[in-house]
């Protein structure tokens, strides 16, 4: 509120100024206590910010400290006012001086020098910036949120990681970092938490996410080696014959690929398909070779992680040959099924039906079989049915 310089206040006014603006400071005092002991406050202050959060803090500092100045000031003219207004007896001059307190612009924020240039002969040789008490306040209340919303938002990604750190971090403590998978695992969570502590306001929530994600897959699957691991360790000799028992699952699977893959070859036409070399001897030597010399259990982890490897890739090859041989005889029971159909329909004695089924036919017998030519024969010969039975309906 700006002063009226023609209202000198009464004492009643005088009196509810000074007792409103105590109410005021005191509640100011308390909220700026608590966010002395902000943990967003904490944190930057324990941990001084870089990058994205650095940019983001020094204005906020800045009117962090202002808002502290500006308390002070408010302070400063409060008590001024109260000095005053302990005056036994207020006169004119006493009520002028507490109205300039309270209303007018008392508080001097700076003084700056006039270059003789710009002075007048007779003129001030500064120039002073004052302000008043109403002001200020609003000045103060401009502040807060400016620091409230980055500390708040430092608080909110600190607490985000450290929730889903912490467990992650007691788990590697309890199983320790003789993996390389834990050791990795270890050296990025503490690459996180030196970011989130120096640099929170970097990481944005998207990408937070996924990367605590990341962590915490990484972090099921390296527990899930551990207990391989140690079950393997409590049972070497089961161990040994599980991995024994995927060899032949691996020979097995090299052996239906050859043979899925010489069908085609034989009798469709396709592209050159993948071979692989059967590996499963070697994988059985080294199991051999293992057994004798009794290892840690993460040498024969590693030999089954291997055959694994290979068995998906065996698995793979088989699955792309079978695939071929499974659609050239589902093309043929859809053959049979449309001859069927035309039979039914009485159209499948007429001259164009017949010589359409004979092309379907001989595409099917033919070696190399083409799938392709095949299913373009097929769909014409069901349309060729389906118009035929239409018209004579």
């Amino acid at each position: 509120m700006q002063p009226n310089p023609g209202h000198i206040l009464s004492v009643a006014e005088i009196d509810r100024d000074i007792a409103e603006r105590a109410r005021e400071i005191e509640i100011i005092a308390a909220t700026l206590v608590e966010l002395d002991k902000h943990p967003g406050l904490v944190l930057l202050r324990r941990f001084p910010p870089t990058g994205v959060t650095e940019q983001r803090w020094v204005p906020a500092r800045a009117a962090l400290e202002l808002l502290w100045e500006d308390f002070g000031r408010l302070g400063t003219v409060l008590d001024r006012a109260r000095s005053a207004r302990a005056r036994r007896r207020l006169d004119a001059l006493d009520r002028e001086e507490l109205t300039r307190l309270l209303r007018g612009q008392p508080i001097e924020l700076a003084r700056t020098a006039i270059p003789m240039s710009q002075r007048a002969l007779g003129g001030p040789r500064e120039q002073v910036q004052l302000i008043g008490i109403a002001e200020l306040l609003e000045r103060m209340h401009a502040a807060f949120p400016v620091v409230v919303r980055v500390l708040e938002a430092v608080e909110a990604v600190n607490d985000r990681v450290m929730a889903e750190v912490a467990p992650l971090r007691a788990e590697l403590d309890r199983v320790g970092s003789a993996m390389p998978q834990l050791r990795s695992l270890a050296v990025d969570l503490d690459e996180l938490s030196v970011q989130v502590a120096t640099d929170p306001l970097a990481l944005a929530p998207d990408a937070l996410d996924r990367r605590l994600t990341e962590l915490s897959r990484r972090m099921r699957e390296a527990a899930a080696v551990l207990a391989d691991l140690r079950a393997m360790s409590a049972d070497w000799d089961t161990a040994v014959e599980r991995v024994r028992t995927l060899i032949n699952v691996l020979r097995k699977t090299y052996e239906r690929a050859d043979h899925a893959r010489a069908e085609v070859e034989s009798i469709i036409l396709a592209a050159p398909l993948p071979r692989h070399a059967d590996d499963s001897s070697v994988y059985s030597a080294e199991l051999t070779a293992l057994d004798a010399e009794q290892p840690t259990p993460a040498a024969l982890w590693e030999l089954r992680q291997r055959i694994a490897a290979a068995l998906d890739t065996a698995t793979h090859n088989e699955q792309l040959a079978q695939g071929l041989l499974d659609r050239r005889l589902e093309l043929k029971g859809r053959f049979s099924s449309y001859r069927a159909k035309a039979a039914r329909l009485g159209v499948s004695e007429e001259q164009d039906v017949l010589a359409s089924s004979r092309i379907a036919a001989g595409l099917l017998a033919r070696r190399p079989c083409d799938l392709a030519a095949v299913t373009r024969a097929l769909t014409d010969y069901r349309q060729l049915i389906a118009q035929k039975s239409g018209r004579r309906s």
